[in-house]
């Protein structure tokens, strides 16, 4: 972190003066000098040179001549969080789609290591629900899901390889033999449904979703209490679900053949 010389320098404030730099940049105005910089921030001369000559070495800031511009490194930096705004704007129609279509909750999820979260919901409008909501982390290994990380995201098993595999209820898959079975039903169906694997009374059914580059970026899926959908079910729901997986790859730019359909996956095995 930035910190100014001087004893007691709070790093809230220096955080302060380091975004009111920041917001000396637009697209209007996209390379002040260190001049326009101090007289827009109203910050003391010296202040100001150390800070942007920190922030320089930090990659907040790139330097041409006298002129300042957004480093590159805060633009990479920045570019996950937009992409996953992207994703939601364009996946969340498909979402509010599947809910009306099926009357049971939507969901978007990304992977997070061998977490799984939940990035967008269309809840449902049944009394009798389980509820989903955005910021929701659940273990890669329990529920649909997760299958379809396993099965389309080869980073997936190295993650849980690093992982104890807890098991929730007697239905939740505690060794990565099953586990790897599972994913194989997911890939040869293009999508996955599970019972019970995390709450004893709560489904869910999964599939994939592709960006443009053939990768897969998320996973959508149903969530749903056992009491109102059981296996006799899935032959309905999954190919909804599965549908709904292909519209939300199309609306991130996928055309058509996968990495992951160009190349099998090799199998992972106990160890």
């Amino acid at each position: 972190m930035v910190k100014e010389p001087g004893a007691g320098a709070s790093p809230l404030l220096v955080l302060h003066k380091v975004a009111e730099i920041l917001d000396c940049f637009s697209v209007d105005e996209p390379e002040p000098t260190l001049q326009q910089i101090i007289r827009k921030t109203g910050l003391p001369s010296s202040t100001c040179q150390r800070l942007v000559q920190n922030m320089l070495r930090e990659g907040f800031l790139d330097r041409d001549g006298d002129r300042y511009r957004i480093g590159i490194g805060l633009v990479r930096w920045a570019t996950p969080g937009t992409f996953g705004l992207d994703v939601v704007r364009l996946v969340k129609p498909v979402l509010q789609r599947l809910r009306d279509e099926t009357g049971e909750s939507a969901c978007l999820y990304v992977r997070d290591g061998a977490f799984r979260t939940v990035v967008a919901v269309a809840e449902t409008r049944h009394v009798v629900m389980r509820p989903f909501m955005v910021g929701m982390v659940m273990p890669l290994h329990a529920g649909a899901p997760g299958k379809i990380f396993l099965a389309f995201d080869p980073g997936a098993w190295d993650a849980l390889d690093e992982q104890a595999l807890e098991g929730f209820t007697p239905d939740t898959p505690v060794s990565l033999q099953l586990l790897n079975e599972q994913a194989e039903v997911a890939r040869r169906q293009g999508f996955y449904a599970a019972f019970g694997e995390r709450n004893q009374d709560v489904g869910s059914i999964s599939a994939p979703v592709f960006d443009h580059t053939g990768r897969l970026a998320c996973a959508v899926g149903l969530g749903f209490p056992t009491q109102r959908i059981g296996p006799a079910d899935v032959e309905r729901l999954g190919p909804v679900v599965a549908q709904a997986g292909r519209e939300a790859s199309y609306a991130l730019g996928y055309q058509g053949l996968g990495d992951w359909e160009k190349t099998p996956r090799t199998a992972k095995t106990n160890s």
